[in-house]
């Protein structure tokens, strides 16, 4: 698995796995759903002073690790998580963005009072340059909604990662 100096590597796998330290475990849980949605093996250890760095340093990281990565160049998924629905797109672009219509800036999140998946994956869409779209069709409970938000944006990326009509990858 190739490594990047922020200290994140990405491989394709058959089965997605995790060891993530970032330090805000809600965002090792939500990069553990996006791992085993897409079908990675991700290794992110993300250690700044505090949540405000650690946050944006992690989606750099895992950006960055997963562009390596790019066949297809484009994917999408719709990906359920209890009463919650939600759908990423996304394809490689000059001029990578991130869109969605959930808004957590009013949620606490993991103890954090600011919207860290928002923030999280912006950044993994820069990193990564992405045109990152993902929507919540559906839901009420928070925690639902961001394991189907990453679990969609995920299923996405492994889509993007892997030839067009292509069967599950072997572990490398």
């Amino acid at each position: 698995m190739p490594t990047t100096p922020s200290g994140a590597r990405v491989a394709l796998a058959s089965e997605g796995s995790v060891n993530v330290a970032t330090g805000l475990s809600v965002l090792d849980h939500l990069v553990g759903e996006l791992a085993r949605a897409g079908r990675f093996k991700i290794a992110l250890e993300v250690a700044p002073d505090s949540t405000d760095e650690a946050v944006p340093a992690a989606g750099a990281a895992l950006g960055g690790a997963i562009a390596e990565h790019f066949q297809a160049g484009a994917g999408w998924a719709l990906m359920p998580a209890a009463e919650a629905l939600a759908s990423a797109a996304l394809e490689v672009d000059a001029e990578p963005r991130f869109v969605t219509n959930a808004d957590f800036s009013d949620s606490r999140v993991g103890g954090v009072a600011n919207d860290v998946p928002s923030r999280f994956l912006a950044e993994l869409a820069q990193s990564a340059r992405i045109n990152l779209h993902v929507r919540v069709v559906e839901g009420d409970d928070p925690q639902h909604v961001l394991a189907a938000m990453f679990k969609a944006v995920g299923a996405a990326l492994g889509q993007a990662c892997r030839p067009a009509g292509t069967p599950d990858e072997e572990d490398a």
